[in-house]
């Protein structure tokens, strides 16, 4: 523990100055010269356990509360993210000068952060309640932590009663509800998947569906009637401006919950852990689709017994995003609008059903190993159209070893495929994928030569 260090500077100099103390009073209660302190504060050096404890006794603090404090705008990734908007691509910004930046600047940073996201806020949300949702989502990491644990002391109480959790469920709502489930002929129910009919206390699922998403049906009805009250206050808590928005987030709650049943916290992050993160054994441990089990990995991120951070993605034929989960993994990839052809979710479509794996590296070094494979949803078609998705997962290099998609890889130092985050934004000279140039350069003509990219533009 004595050990044990952080750069936390920005916690520190603002619990200075909330004090009114100034570098070298501070120093000597801390028994430290006001050199070295100043170094702590610009996050040049660490701040040790002993000397977290030190301030926690000067100033009658929860230890936890220094070390677990947030970095100015959300940390390196998140200014990154932000900076890495067009609208700044000529200014060059690169991870030096954001490092100066925070631990210079650390209040000017913040205010950078919240400004930014203000607008971004401004812009997206009023009119469209899929922005305003999906900023709610990433403000949990996509963890709710209490429906987390409701479903898994749910799960548990179910098993008592049967091994079967699909007859689990029904019995449950049989018996506390007083509803049935009956499974009617796509005939009779055309157009619909799922369906309660209360004159009939039943609940209807579409034969259409196989037993993964009867089982899901089935849980998310049991979601509705036994975890109405947690998910009403998470959607009163996120304040939304747009009703819409309210009822995608309580949609997006319910499904939760039915996820978290079907694949309780503790029993599913041990079969990752035993598993090497092996979708094909998860779902059938489980009994889940790829889908769901892709989203269940997004949200593993309970406090003393975190998983892996993965993103996910869906994507249609045409590349546009219909799901996107950032989880804990500040990935980029998920985060921008923009996607690179080069990338391997978009070849899965060439490939139903089969899981691509592909090592890509970003214009800034990040390396990502990532994870592709179309879905086909239950009963989803129209005429002779039937929907088809293509589902990408992925984390960063250097904590992806632990997966067996990943093993004889070398993630460090192995090829990887230069991907950018769309052609507007990406900077490489070399792409003859391009299709647009990049906003960040002028083009450059010759009349007399043609290069193999389809675009020329002046460089650094």
């Amino acid at each position: 523990m004595a050990e044990q260090k952080l750069f936390a500077g920005h916690a520190v100099r603002r619990l200075r100055r909330s004090n009114g103390l100034s570098q070298a009073a501070l120093a000597e209660a801390l028994e430290i010269s006001p050199s070295y302190l100043n170094l702590i504060e610009r996050n040049q050096r660490p701040l040790t356990a002993a000397l977290l404890l030190r301030l926690a006794d000067q100033f009658d603090t929860d230890p936890r509360a220094l070390a677990g404090a947030s970095d100015p705008g959300g940390g390196m990734d998140a200014m990154r993210r932000r900076l890495a908007d067009p609208m700044f691509a000529d200014l060059e910004i690169d991870r030096v000068q954001i490092e100066e930046w925070l631990a210079a600047a650390p209040a000017g940073a913040e205010a950078f952060a919240r400004a930014f996201d203000r607008v971004g806020a401004a812009l997206g949300s009023g009119s469209d309640p899929f922005a305003e949702l999906r900023a709610e989502i990433e403000r949990w990491r996509n963890h709710f932590a209490d429906l987390d644990s409701d479903a898994e002391a749910l799960a548990d109480e179910l098993r008592l009663g049967a091994g079967d959790l699909y007859n689990a469920i029904a019995e449950r709502l049989r018996v506390k509800h007083q509803l049935s489930i009956r499974i009617l002929p796509v005939d009779a129910m055309p157009d619909r998947l799922r369906r309660l009919d209360l004159h009939a206390r039943q609940l209807q699922l579409s034969e259409l569906l196989d037993p993964a998403s009867r089982t899901f049906g089935a849980a998310f009805q049991l979601a509705q009637l036994e975890a109405k009250d947690p998910i009403e206050w998470l959607v009163k808590g996120a304040g939304f401006k747009e009703r819409a928005s309210e009822r995608l987030f309580r949609r997006h709650l319910t499904s939760y919950f039915a996820a978290a049943l079907m694949m309780p916290y503790a029993r599913f992050l041990r079969a990752c852990e035993a598993t090497g993160y092996d979708l094909e054994l998860l779902q059938r441990r489980f009994g889940a689709g790829f889908e769901q089990v892709a989203h269940r990995l997004t949200t593993l991120q309970r406090v003393g017994a975190r998983g892996l951070p993965f993103f996910m993605i869906r994507i249609d034929r045409a590349g546009q995003s219909s799901k996107r989960f950032g989880g804990a993994s500040n990935s980029p990839l998920v985060e921008e609008d923009g996607r690179c052809p080069l990338w391997a979710l978009h070849r899965a479509f060439d490939h139903p059903g089969t899981l691509l794996t592909q090592l890509v590296e970003l214009q800034d070094g990040s390396r990502w190993f990532t994870l592709a494979r179309t879905v086909r949803p239950q009963g989803v078609s129209i005429g002779s159209v039937a929907a088809e998705f293509a589902i990408g997962l992925g984390l960063a290099a250097d904590v992806a070893s632990p997966l067996a998609s990943a093993r004889g890889i070398d993630l460090k130092r192995g090829e990887a495929v230069g991907v950018g985050l769309g052609c507007r934004s990406c900077t490489r000279p070399d792409c003859p994928q391009r299709s647009a140039p990049p906003v960040s350069r002028a083009l450059v003509f010759n009349e007399r030569e043609r290069a193999i990219a389809p675009f020329t533009f002046a460089g650094d």
